[in-house]
């Protein structure tokens, strides 16, 4: 991607005019971290391109750090909030409503902030969906829960109706944590308040426990999905030692990105083979999936193989799509399909294998965060916060370049990041598993 084309303006729904209350509320009236809107941090670190724009006169695009800003939009008297989750579940939904509450109530003294219940649909009166008063006495405990106390939906919902029932509640800031889809949604929905005149700020928390959110460098939920598929691994590869011609398969997430499975496999050094949406490979042939594996078994007895949900899915070609809720494609089982095919190959070959097959999907995307993601968490919703009550608007909170900034929705929403086949990343698992390139030719 061309990143010295790109945006990195931030809409705002007017002249921040309040002093801010955090020095106060905070109890130090030495505390001065407030950030200025023109401290940067340049989207594009490469110096030959950077000095190149510079020769030329102009600016590099830079992301506006994140952080509480000296003067406010909103006056945290009046203020109501709507804090919504949507889409899968994740590690850290529950650290992130929880920061963003208690961020609202001690740090600017916002009483008013309202969950809303199963996603988008909490904010449609045919689902009947009741809202919570978050308080801090509400959010106190929930770190240690997994899901979200809110709940979540899939599916589309009238953006109308939605922007209606936030004008019904007279809420002022709409947090929305959530995936592409939610992205997307926050997009439009921000578009419809600007068209209607209202002064709504729309900010979003990106989820994705893939880690495949453009303009995102590292997504919540991420770190603990890499952290309990080592443990899987650990245990496939235990399996697969046990037996002659053992084979351990694991199936991780990854519709569309292999970032877990391929950094997993980093941190549990005992995979063979690696199978991730990015990468084509054949099963067929001297060089291909099946025949290497067997020379695998052969040389040492057992094998330990990782695929991302999304890989393979060229196999099914010619298959009738379908759809989730949400308009998503249902991906076809790589996961099964393997396996009855590894089982089908040695089979035809008599050579006896025993194979163990585990899918922890479910287990991991419901699971409360660990240590690394739950302050991951607390940084991504504070600084939600300070964003909404500057009057900031349409943005999304992102870690790049080691540091949080506001990024417009517009560079994230409807975009994904891949695994780079000639990056770092794929180059390292290639050198840590030795499984080549797969192809038959």
């Amino acid at each position: 991607m061309n990143f010295n084309s790109i945006d990195t303006n931030i809409p705002t729904l007017g002249k921040a005019k309040i002093p801010s209350p955090i020095k106060k509320n905070n109890g130090d009236k030495q505390l001065k971290n407030f950030i200025p809107d023109d401290d940067r941090i340049i989207v594009n670190l490469k110096l030959s391109e950077i000095t190149s724009m510079i020769k030329k006169g102009e600016e590099p695009p830079c992301f506006e750090i994140a952080g509480p800003r000296e003067k406010i939009y909103f006056d945290p008297s009046k203020l109501r909030c709507a804090l919504v989750t949507c889409g899968g579940l994740c590690p850290g939904l529950n650290d992130i409503i929880r920061s963003i509450v208690l961020e609202l109530y001690y740090g600017y003294g916002v009483r008013n902030i309202y969950g809303i219940r199963y996603g988008l649909q909490g904010f449609i009166p045919e689902y009947g969906h009741n809202i919570i008063d978050l308080t801090p006495d509400f959010v106190c405990n929930i770190l240690d829960m997994g899901g979200s106390i809110l709940g979540s939906s899939r599916g589309p919902q009238s953006i109308d109706e939605i922007v209606d029932s936030l004008e019904r509640m007279n809420i002022g800031i709409l947090f929305t944590i959530g995936g592409d889809g939610t992205l997307m949604a926050a997009t439009k929905i921000a578009d419809a308040v600007t068209e209607r005149g209202l002064k709504i700020s729309v900010i979003g928390i990106p989820k994705t426990i893939d880690n495949d959110i453009h303009m995102v460098s590292r997504s919540f939920g991420f770190d603990t999905a890499v952290d309990v598929a080592t443990t899987a691994i650990e245990a496939a590869h235990n399996e697969a030692g046990g037996y002659p011609n053992g084979i351990g398969l694991i199936k991780l997430m990854g519709r569309y990105s292999g970032f877990i499975a391929a950094t997993a496999t980093l941190a549990q050094q005992d995979v063979n083979f690696v199978l991730i949406p990015e990468i084509d490979i054949d099963l067929e042939g001297d060089s291909g999936f099946l025949r290497t594996l067997e020379k695998r078994l052969d040389l040492r007895g057992h094998a330990v193989i990782v695929v991302a949900e999304g890989a393979g899915q060229n196999f099914f070609e010619g298959m009738k799509d379908e759809r989730d809720a949400s308009g998503n494609v249902k991906l076809k089982d790589i996961g099964l399909f393997l396996k009855d095919k590894i089982i089908s190959y040695f089979q035809e070959k008599n050579i006896e294998i025993s194979l163990k097959y585990i899918d922890p999907s479910y287990m991991i995307r419901s699971l409360s965060a660990n240590a690394n993601d739950s302050v991951f968490c607390g940084f991504l919703g504070r600084d939600a916060v300070h964003a909404g009550m500057a009057g900031k608007t349409k943005l999304i909170i992102s870690h790049w370049n080691n540091c949080f900034v506001y990024v417009p929705m517009a560079l994230s929403a409807g975009k994904r990041k891949h695994v780079l086949p000639n990056g770092k990343l794929w180059r390292t698992v290639l050198e840590a598993t030795g499984q080549g390139s797969l192809m038959a030719s």
